[in-house]
């Protein structure tokens, strides 16, 4: 990690986070789980390789995953999109070396909500652990241009099976107006600001919303609206 000084924890409180790290170089693990509990997270686990990572993701269940795509045994990408198919409510924070676009699309594609460069300093990992934590999407800058633009694209292929008109789960007022917003790439906080509610109450909306409709993270709900236009709107 950068920016380290030697003054203690960076980034305020941790608010006891369940956190699990995984990447497969023992320093840079160690290094990662340490400052994130010293920061107030509860580290839960901690794993060096994919199938590792798979099971001890599955057994502890943690708010955040912090995941590293190149590891030994099984990608970093299939990790991710393993562990949230079997336990949605995960929350997916890649911490890699590659910005390679096509790094990034295929993490999101899994379903990892954040994507983060390893040159990033222990105070924006810790931002983005806890923004992560709340459900917000959270990219190192440049990258959230790109991955909008993938979920654009996504609109333009076919879907997978999702509740269809008829008999499709009506949405409230409120519910539609939220998701046109997610679906326009604003952050939860924008969202609240916008609409003068609270943080807690968009993210309620947002999964509301996801169950009603039977989809299961970000990705697939901003998919649904892009299809049904609602970003336009």
């Amino acid at each position: 990690m950068s920016d380290q000084d030697g003054t203690g924890p960076v980034g305020g409180p941790g608010d006891g986070i369940q956190v699990m790290v995984v990447d497969d170089h023992p320093m840079w693990r160690d290094a990662v789980a340490r400052d994130l509990a010293a920061a107030g997270c509860e580290v839960v686990a901690t794993a060096g390789d994919g199938p590792q990572a798979v099971r001890r993701a599955r057994a502890v269940v943690p708010q955040v995953l912090v995941l590293d795509l190149n590891l030994p045994g099984m990608p970093g990408a299939q990790v991710c999109k393993e562990v949230v198919s079997s336990h949605p409510g995960v929350r997916v924070l890649v911490l890699s070396a590659s910005g390679e676009h096509a790094d990034v699309l295929e993490a999101v594609k899994s379903g990892a909500t954040g994507y983060l460069l390893k040159s990033a300093s222990t105070e924006e990992l810790l931002d983005a652990v806890r923004r992560t934590a709340a459900g917000e999407p959270v990219f190192t800058p440049g990258l959230a241009g790109l991955v909008l633009g993938e979920y654009r694209r996504l609109a333009t292929e076919p879907a997978p099976a999702t509740p269809d008109e008829p008999g499709a789960p009506s949405l409230t007022d409120r519910e539609t107006e939220v998701l046109r917003l997610v679906a326009k790439g604003l952050s939860y906080k924008q969202i609240a600001e916008r609409l003068v509610i609270s943080h807690r109450t968009v993210q309620n909306h947002v999964q509301n919303t996801l169950g009603k409709l039977q989809l299961h993270n970000r990705v697939e709900l901003v998919r649904y609206a892009i299809e049904r236009g609602l970003d336009d709107a």
